[in-house]
């Protein structure tokens, strides 16, 4: 499923494996980030060191002209150190937004890849919150993150060092707060990590349930389910407020824990420094500087816990990611895939039986041919597989069963860009993008001229209702072609197929979206586009397919007759009866 959680292990081998090939082409930046950490790490370091030499040597003995040199000597460090943390954030932001960069990148290739399939088991919502949400975890991490870990690993052992050299002893007790600190991690992690996949999996079923709703508006609207819809996203809204105070619970018991740590260590060191300056064996400016070396102990240990809070949430969204890129495509390419020797527009399905769930058959034992320039009409109850066998001939899904071939080749044995771009196709519900109306009919295929898209429009009557337009044709489109009537849509679908020179057309309800005058017009715009093509037209009004050189009549997922229409008439079986009861039902709606 899209939220299975999978172990940490995995989890952190996965986030690894597909970071490495990201980060490797930055590692300049990288490297030249690690150096400034260093740099800047050096500079915090002797901060203390010259207070106790300021203390000691200079304020103790008097001497306010050394003194005076010495805190020169601190300016330059200072400025040192603050080239070194701004260049680091610069640089770390650069290689971090390039990085998302290529990872948003992969994320849609690959998503575009996946199979229709896929797409009917998963929410979109869901899917749009891997490529957003689920990638800006990673920005956090990568921006935020992991060079900030190295700069707080390298200056706790850098401290470590100095405070050992320092005063060994005094080390001594400001290492005993080490092991509570790591169990208190550890106790910490064990109970974080699960409430961030439930954050992850609880903010992709809010943006699936929101991309949802706001598409099917229209319908809740006018059935009134509009408090329905908000008491199904209060309890989501409630589950993922319920998430996140789970990690907020572990957060403010953790932070005290390390605060009252590092507050117990102090004191110690307090006490048992205060008794060694008493016994001459520590200088004042010695204990000053290791109580301002213990401070910057703590302060990586606590920059590092509320990093692991981003790496938690960067973990949690990688498994999300790192499942999405590890599924398969599912339809691709055969290791011997190839382009038949001839490309008539010749179809055939052999045996074919086809399911979308196991043993749930939607086409059992088709078979049928059309011969190049042949025009097939298929025809049957709603459920008895017209459009699925339409999208076996485009391998959007493959069959379980026999052959589906285009050309004498099997569709599996196609490049899948080329066996598409043999057909053009016009869909009931037509789907148009953002941009103009000549954009939606040759969306982006650069072998269609702006005027044969426009010889297209002419042709499909899309011309006559887009003069009424701002631009005319020109006109920029909003989201799915808002503002379009449904019938405007089918008849931009229907200028595209026009419009493109494909060996085989595949109506599925082309005309079923308008009016009675504007079918007759396209209708005469679509013969002349039939002519020399291959054609399989899926219809609902018989009246439409009386000239198909054959129709096909499917029922249950099986073919029952095969036929003229007239041939099909005369034998008095399900043609006939569809026919006869939409036929009557015409006439009612004429009479009325």
């Amino acid at each position: 499923m899209i939220d299975r959680p999978s172990n940490g292990k995995d989890a952190g081998r996965g986030l690894l494996r597909r970071m490495l090939p990201y980060l490797l082409p930055y590692w300049p930046f990288v490297s030249l980030a690690v150096l400034l950490v260093l740099i800047g790490t050096a500079a915090q370091l002797a901060g203390p060191y010259l207070t106790r030499i300021a203390l000691d040597d200079y304020i103790a003995a008097g001497d306010m002209e050394g003194l005076v040199g010495l805190l020169g000597v601190y300016a330059v460090i200072l400025a040192v150190g603050f080239g070194g943390a701004y260049g680091q954030a610069w640089i770390v932001n650069l290689f971090g937004q390039r990085v998302m960069r290529d990872i948003r990148r992969d994320v849609f290739d690959h998503i575009q890849k996946l199979h229709t399939g896929w797409f009917d088991r998963h929410p979109i919502g869901k899917v749009v919150t891997r490529a957003t949400s689920d990638v800006d975890a990673l920005n956090e991490l990568l921006s935020s993150g992991v060079v900030m870990i190295i700069t707080d690993v390298v200056l706790l052992v850098g401290i470590m060092a100095v405070l050992i050299w320092m005063n060994p002893a005094l080390a001594l007790v400001t290492f005993g707060a080490v092991p509570a600190l790591f169990l208190a991690g550890w106790i910490f992690r064990r109970k974080i990590r699960p409430a961030f996949r439930r954050v992850r999996a609880a903010v992709a079923s809010v943006n699936a349930f929101i991309q949802e709703t706001l598409t099917g508006m229209e319908v809740l609207q006018l059935f009134r389910q509009e408090r329905r819809r908000a008491w199904e996203y209060r309890k989501l809204n409630r589950e993922h407020t319920d998430a996140h105070l789970d990690t907020v619970m572990c957060f403010s018991v953790f932070y005290p824990v390390v605060e009252m740590i590092t507050a117990i260590t102090v004191a110690l060191i307090v006490g048992y420094g205060g008794s060694r300056i008493g016994a001459g064996e520590l200088t004042v400016g010695a204990l000053v500087a290791f109580l301002m070396y213990s401070e910057m102990f703590f302060r990586p240990i606590r920059d590092l816990t509320e990093k692991f809070n981003i790496l938690q949430g960067a973990m949690a969204a990688s498994e999300r990611i790192v499942e999405l890129l590890d599924t398969e495509p599912g339809i691709g390419d055969a290791p011997a895939a190839r382009l038949p020797g001839h490309r008539h527009g010749a179809l055939r399905l052999d045996g074919v039986s086809f399911a979308y769930n196991e043993d749930e058959w939607v086409l059992r034992d088709i078979d049928f041919q059309i011969a190049p320039g042949e025009t097939v009409a298929l025809v049957g109850h709603t459920g008895s597989g017209k459009t699925t066998l339409a999208a076996l001939l485009l391998r959007l899904y493959d069959v379980q069963r026999g052959r589906v071939m285009v050309d004498g080749l099997d569709v599996r044995d196609w490049r899948v860009p080329q066996l598409r771009r043999q057909f053009s196709m016009v869909q009931q519900d037509v789907h148009l993008f953002s941009g103009t109306v000549l954009d939606n009919i040759r969306l982006g295929d650069e072998t269609i001229t702006e005027e044969d898209a426009r010889r297209a429009a002419e042709a499909a009557e899309v011309t006559a209702w887009a003069r009424n337009l701002p631009d005319g044709l020109d006109t920029q489109l909003g989201e799915r072609g808002g503002g379009l009537s449904q019938g405007q849509r089918q008849l931009v679908g229907i200028a595209r197929a026009m419009a493109r020179t494909s060996r085989v057309l595949v109506l599925d309800e082309a005309t079923s979206s308008v009016d009675t005058e504007t079918e007759r017009a396209v209708q005469t715009a679509l013969g002349r586009v039939i002519e020399n093509r291959t054609s399989l037209v899926i219809a609902h009004r018989l009246s439409t397919i009386r000239g198909a050189d054959r129709i096909v009549v499917l029922h249950r997922g099986t073919i029952r007759e095969t036929g003229t229409h007239e041939e099909l008439l005369a034998a008095g079986g399900i043609y006939r009866r569809l026919y006869e009861l939409q036929f009557a039902e015409e006439a009612v709606l004429a009479a009325g």
